[in-house]
């Protein structure tokens, strides 16, 4: 009688324990990895630390995207993966940059939320668990960390990219018309489900101000966590940084980022401000041409007058006329391609969100027929 009581017991024990266990949210975390064979195994094991620690709140799998590293970084990452069933090891032929590699793992996720990180470990592990705090406690779809805002903190950065990385988010910040003060950093919280629903095209860094202008047009909720941004690793172990990063593409990818949020900020705002100089200087055409018109003789017909005297005007003041016309000109073309730009984003957004809706119903379709 003993034994049968103690056996149901049990039973029931486990049944709860187990019960339990996938009560808890999985988390995916996703690492890209790119000729990182100094640090890769390291690294990896203080993640996987990490998570462990988070285990009695959360159930976790980790997807590492070797990016088509030239180095042993794959290899290592395979043998690293082999340690664990929730490891996982994605490969890319090329080295396509970050963007595909979110994208790779993004697809092979299976958790209700999902955290990207870098391998360098510039953002200590210790976000994870405040950037999952942050997205289940405000129900956000994205979490950012962000070394900008308030609290945030930036250390051992080379100032070149630092200032780079201020002035370029500062930009999109602005263009944003939203309250993030980082839209550039890849350590983040995603709601999966809402992840799901993005179709992401960008290849490189620019997929997070991509990903941060889709959830704005979906009016889905953004926050973000003060964050430590600190390099101080990599310049104590005399590390490398081998990134696919390249500045000017980036500059260039961020300047177009700012366009897709405001276009108006690129046309008609110039535009406007070139309309204002081109009146002045038309305003002092008239002037000499009024002053010449006084001065000619005066002719039977108007015409042949006005003709004398704007000759006459041109002659003693031609950049005036030159200057004046040609920023008229320059400043209609500007206001007329700013107001064709923000018809093409109207529709661009109807068709976003058409698009998303008509994707999400696909997906729940599908997963209805799967049940």
């Amino acid at each position: 009688m003993d034994i049968l009581r103690d056996h149901v017991a049990y039973k029931i024990e486990r049944s709860v324990g187990t019960s339990s266990i996938f009560n808890k949210p999985l988390v995916s975390l996703v690492v890209p990895a790119y000729n990182e064979v100094s640090i890769v195994e390291k690294n990896l094991a203080k993640l996987s630390r990490y998570m462990e620690s988070l285990e009695d709140e959360y159930r976790w799998e980790m997807i590492v995207v070797n990016d088509g590293s030239s180095d042993e970084t794959g290899a290592l990452i395979d043998a690293f993966a082999r340690t664990r069933d929730n490891i996982h090891a994605l490969h890319h032929l090329n080295n396509f940059g970050v963007g595909q590699a979110f994208k790779t793992a993004f697809d092979h996720c299976r958790g209700d939320y999902v955290v990207t990180l870098d391998l360098d470990l510039s953002y200590t592990p210790d976000h994870i668990g405040k950037l999952l705090c942050k997205i289940r406690e405000t129900g956000a779809k994205i979490v950012v960390a962000s070394p900008y805002m308030k609290d945030g903190r930036v250390s051992n950065v080379p100032w070149l990219r630092r200032v780079l990385s201020v002035w370029a988010n500062r930009f999109l910040s602005m263009t944003a018309k939203g309250d993030l003060s980082t839209l550039t950093s890849m350590v983040r919280a995603y709601d999966a489900k809402f992840l799901r629903t993005l179709d992401l095209r960008s290849l490189g860094m620019e997929i997070n101000p991509e990903v941060v202008y889709k959830t704005m047009l979906l009016q889905a909720r953004l926050e973000e966590i003060p964050a430590h941004l600190n390099w101080e690793l990599q310049k104590a172990e005399g590390i490398k940084r081998r990134s696919s990063l390249k500045l000017l593409r980036h500059t260039f990818a961020m300047l177009v980022s700012g366009f897709l949020f405001r276009p108006v900020m690129f046309f008609i705002i110039p535009g406007l401000a070139l309309l204002v100089f081109a009146l002045y200087v038309n305003t002092w055409t008239v002037i000499h041409f009024i002053a010449q018109y006084q001065a000619v003789p005066e002719y039977s017909w108007f015409f042949t007058r006005a003709s004398v005297a704007v000759g006459a005007a041109y002659s003693q003041f031609p950049h005036t006329f030159i200057v004046g016309l040609l920023a008229l000109m320059l400043s209609i073309q500007l206001i007329s391609l700013g107001v064709l730009a923000l018809q093409s984003k109207s529709y661009f957004e109807e068709i976003f969100h058409l698009g998303t809706s008509i994707y999400r119903a696909t997906r729940e379709q599908g997963g209805t027929e799967h049940r």
